[in-house]
């Protein structure tokens, strides 16, 4: 397979390139820190952004992609499920 791109420098706003599983943990950060979020079953989301604000996103959307760059998903006040994050 060609990549035509492969050759671009990847900024915040190109698409992602690769993606990871979210499990909410109290303790447990992510192993890399996101671009984006990918909701799989809707409720709330309890995360913590790379600048250290920790804050409850109420009533994130099934199907949806949030745009936020978040190095922990913490388990305490998260509904939401099948999370994916893409970076």
């Amino acid at each position: 397979m060609n990549d035509d791109f492969e050759d671009f420098n990847s900024g915040l706003t190109s698409p992602a390139t690769a993606a990871d599983p979210i499990a909410p943990s109290d303790t447990t950060p992510l192993q890399h820190a996101t671009r984006a979020i990918f909701v799989g079953q809707g409720g709330d989301m309890t995360v913590e952004f790379v600048s250290g604000d920790t804050v409850t996103l109420y009533n994130v959307q099934a199907g949806a992609v949030y745009a936020v760059r978040v190095r922990h998903v913490l388990a305490t006040g998260t509904t939401a499920t099948g999370l994916v994050g893409l970076r």
